[in-house]
C-alpha cells in the first residue's frame, strides 16, 4: 500500500506560499491539507479563504480541508464551490452529522470525519458506512507543535480491524514523526498529514525529505 503525504500548509512559509506548494508538488506530495479554524471549536484561528484559493489555483493535486469549526453544515457547499475535494468535519461540533456527509457527496466530493484525542470509537461508528476518510487526531486539535498521545495507537488499530467491513481510509494527524509514519503504515494507516515533525522547517528540501520517507516505507 502507498502511503499518501499530506502537508499540512498551516506550517508552510506564508511569505512564499505559492512557491512552497510549487516545490512540494514536484516533491512527491499527494494531499495539501488545509486547517480551518474559527477560534470557537478550538482555541485559535487557522488558514481562510484566500488561502484555500491560492492553493487550489496552485496545484492539480488533491486538497482537503480540515473543519475544525461549530455548524460545519453550514459552511461545506462554500468549500466545495472553492476547490476543495476532500471535506473533514468534526461530529463533535455537528448534531447532525450524518446529513452534512450527505452535503458533502451531493457535490461531489469525499467526505471524511476527524474525531478528537477524546472521542470513542464508538461515537461514531455510525458514520462509518457513509465516509470516505476517517481522520485520526493525535493531538488536541488546534495547534501545531504538540506531543504525540501514545493511547490513540489502540483507537487506530480497532478502526483499522473495522475497515475490513467498510470503504474509509484512515487519516493521522498530529505530530507525525517519521518513525510515527513507519510505524502506523505497518498498521494499515492510509494517509499522514505532516507538519513540523517530518517535514517542514527542516534543513533537508521536501524532495529530499518525502524521497527517504518513501523509501522508508
Amino acid at each position: 500500500m502507498k502511503i499518501q503525504i499530506c502537508p499540512s500548509m498551516m506550517c508552510a512559509n506564508f511569505a512564499h506560499l505559492k512557491k512552497e506548494v510549487m516545490e512540494l508538488e514536484q516533491a512527491g506530495a499527494d494531499i495539501f491539507h488545509i486547517d480551518i479554524m474559527d477560534g470557537t471549536f478550538v482555541p485559535n484561528f487557522g488558514m481562510g479563504l484566500q488561502d484555500l484559493q491560492l492553493i487550489r489555483e496552485s496545484t492539480k493535486k488533491l486538497v482537503d480541508v480540515h473543519l475544525m469549526i461549530q455548524n460545519p453544515e453550514q459552511y461545506v457547499e462554500m468549500f466545495a464551490d472553492i476547490g476543495a475535494d476532500i471535506i473533514y468535519f468534526h461530529p463533535e461540533s455537528d448534531i447532525h452529522a450524518m446529513r452534512t456527509l450527505d452535503k458533502i457527496k451531493n457535490k461531489g466530493k469525499k467526505a471524511g470525519i476527524a474525531i478528537n484525542p477524546g472521542t470513542s470509537v464508538m461515537a461514531i461508528i455510525e458514520l462509518l458506512p457513509i465516509i470516505d476518510y476517517l481522520m485520526v487526531m493525535t493531538v488536541n486539535p488546534g495547534f501545531a507543535g504538540q506531543k504525540y498521545i501514545s493511547s490513540i495507537d489502540k483507537k487506530i488499530e480497532n478502526l483499522v480491524s473495522l475497515q475490513e467491513n467498510y470503504s474509509f481510509e484512515i487519516t493521522v494527524d498530529g505530530a507525525i514523526s517519521r518513525d510515527k509514519i513507519k510505524l502506523l503504515s505497518q498498521k494499515g494507516v492510509n494517509n499522514f498529514v505532516l507538519g513540523t515533525s517530518a517535514l517542514f522547517g527542516k534543513e533537508k528540501t521536501y524532495k529530499e525529505i518525502i524521497s527517504e520517507i518513501r523509501e522508508e516505507n
